[in-house]
């Protein structure tokens, strides 16, 4: 079981962030926030896939007055990012946003913040503080390594205090870097010296699987420790990639209600039957934003022979261990029946479903 870090509870709409609430799913919208249709079309795929939260760029006015036009069309609660200029957050709160975020390195004085937290405060609106990397303040020549991170708590405490000396606590923290290792100091670092919840990220992870894998590393290991409170996978592509990358992390450390875990072998000499088309094509299957899945965690074991098949089948909820262009399905740790290979991934649906 995993400790999670005590923190204040925020809420976001809808969605609680911290003290004890379950660690939710953000992703952010790939296209001009100016453009509605587009917008609301990208978000309601991303509902159905597990969005919880969505960010959005707001880059001007136009974009911020969009954000009414977005919420009277989505489910779920939306987030305007904004840099260097104040006044959009203003005007991305008097047009519904749930949450603000504020970059310490392009929204600086004292005069600015004041205003934005006069009416974060009149209207219930949380600020998350996101520091990156890439824009701390004053920090033209970056530092490196541990010293990089120090850096970036150091950063994130000057701002917070900001806003604690305007008697505002609804605040969330990221701390975000493409170090991977850099990211996970800078939220040990932090976790010591405040109680607020965290957003956690590796910022501009890169694309597909050097991006995922640098996400399930940074994010994973800051999950396993208790750290994090809600989170976004940074990728280069499709943010419909980002949310299923997140389930995925969420999942493998017990942190997500629902889900389906595959554990599959990795094959060997011993396989008589096409095991990767198998399991690829269940996870894609899985992956579509049409895909019932169950309201509950699920382990479903596919197996290429009798070593460790049958073990791993009998321990996961749906199992098949494979034999010669056929294999045995399990349910709950029972042997059920003998199915064909070209009817394994059609019988797994099914049997997922109906869990």
């Amino acid at each position: 079981m995993i400790t999670r870090r005590k923190t204040r509870q925020i809420k976001v709409g809808s969605v609680k962030i911290g003290g004890g609430a379950g660690v939710s799913i953000q992703s952010m919208t790939k296209t001009d926030t100016r453009n509605v249709t587009k917008i609301v079309a990208q978000v309601k795929e991303l509902e159905k896939l597990g969005c919880e939260i969505i960010r959005v760029a707001v880059k001007d006015s136009e974009a911020a007055k969009a954000i009414r036009k977005i919420k009277a069309k989505i489910n779920i609660p939306l987030v305007a990012d904004i840099h260097f200029r104040y006044n959009l957050a203003i005007e991305s709160m008097n047009s519904g946003a749930d949450k603000i975020r504020l970059n310490p390195g392009n929204i600086k004085t004292k005069e600015d913040i004041a205003q934005v937290v006069k009416l974060a405060k009149k209207k219930k609106i949380p600020i998350r503080i996101g520091v990156n990397s890439g824009s701390l303040p004053g920090m033209r020549q970056r530092l490196r390594g541990a010293l990089n991170s120090e850096a970036m708590v150091k950063a994130a405490s000057n701002y917070i205090k900001l806003f604690e000396a305007l008697n505002f606590h609804d605040i969330i923290v990221s701390l975000k870097a493409s170090d991977v290792v850099t990211t996970i100091d800078a939220y040990r670092r932090m976790a010591k010296v405040c109680n607020y919840p965290f957003h956690l990220g590796i910022t501009a992870a890169g694309a597909s699987e050097c991006g995922i894998i640098k996400s399930a590393v940074g994010i994973g290991t800051l999950l396993a420790e208790g750290i994090g409170d809600t989170i976004r996978v940074s990728l280069t592509g499709q943010p419909e990639e980002e949310v299923l990358t997140a389930k995925g992390i969420l999942t493998s450390l017990g942190l997500r209600a629902s889900g389906v875990d595959i554990i599959s072998c990795p094959t060997c000499g011993r396989c008589e039957v096409d095991l990767v088309k198998v399991v690829n094509k269940l996870t894609e299957k899985l992956s579509t934003a049409n895909c019932q899945l169950p309201t509950r965690p699920l382990k479903v074991a596919i197996m290429g022979c009798v070593v460790n098949g049958p073990g791993e089948a009998t321990d996961a909820d749906i199992g098949i261990a494979a034999g010669k262009k056929n294999g045995t399905l399990f349910k709950k740790g029972k042997a059920v029946r003998k199915i064909k290979e070209e009817d394994f991934v059609k019988t797994l649906l099914k049997e997922i479903r109906n869990l």
